[in-house]
């Protein structure tokens, strides 16, 4: 097997896919990033020492280009391009915001997984960290078009590991409660008051503290597979049940 140590990442533009590529560049892989937010990307790329690729992981002709110009092997990929839009309940749905969340969270998924299979098998020892949430979990009000679509990304990384049973690829999903990134502003479309108030009174989880468990989850010896791993701050007991300080 070839010495190099390739990690790929996606969505690494900001949140958890940026501090996931600092923290496998710390741990010693060759890492390869890809986005949209091409020039964010570049700086990231060249602060850890690694390779930055556009990627569009809705468009399957991106998706291939950016395949196309990995080395034959990879050991590590981070399927963490996703997010949420909107909160709307189910009678007042947004159609373009469920397709949009389709596409990103569960369909890119399986693109990139799809184009880099070869490349994990051949490396002897690959695997496949997949990005779900509390979400794919349990369900709330307003959260259906994001809840679905998390609970996919669960019936995805548990296919891979029954289809691919026998392959030196492992899988495994790691599912987040409150996270403090873009993901709310993205969500409440740039709505920062919005965003603010989904962690105020309360410490959210880092994007810091999420690469780390990435870092803990790919580091293990190779017969060594955690299939799935929770991770809440300790003010969260579900998604939407928290304990908030009181302020003023």
């Amino acid at each position: 097997m070839d010495s190099l140590k390739v990690a790929v990442v996606t969505g690494a533009s900001a949140g958890i896919g940026e501090a996931t590529a600092r923290v496998l560049a710390k741990a010693g892989f060759t890492v390869f990033v890809g986005a949209r937010r091409l020039s964010r990307l570049e700086a990231l790329a060249a602060e850890i020492g690694g390779t930055a690729l556009p990627l569009d992981v809705t468009d399957t002709a991106s998706v291939e280009a950016f395949a196309a110009a990995l080395p034959e092997q990879v050991q590590v990929l981070v399927n963490n391009a996703g997010g949420a839009l909107g909160l709307e309940p189910i009678v007042e749905f947004d159609e373009k915001h469920w397709l949009d969340m389709y596409q990103t969270n569960v369909l890119g998924l399986v693109r990139v997984s799809r184009a880099l299979f070869g490349r994990l098998e051949a490396s002897g020892a690959g695997h496949v960290v997949n990005l779900g949430s509390i979400a794919g979990l349990e369900a709330y009000p307003g959260g259906a078009g994001y809840t679905a679509v998390k609970h996919g990304v669960r019936a995805v990384s548990e296919t891979m590991r029954l289809e691919w049973l026998g392959k030196p690829i492992r899988v495994s999903e790691i599912d987040p409660g409150l996270v403090e990134t873009e993901f709310s502003l993205v969500r409440f479309a740039g709505d920062a008051e919005r965003a603010r108030a989904v962690y105020a009174g309360l410490q959210p989880l880092t994007a810091a503290d999420i690469a780390e468990a990435v870092r803990w989850v790919v580091t293990l010896p190779p017969h060594v597979n955690i299939d799935q791993l929770v991770i809440k701050p300790l003010a969260q007991a579900r998604a939407i049940l928290v304990h908030r300080e009181k302020t003023g």
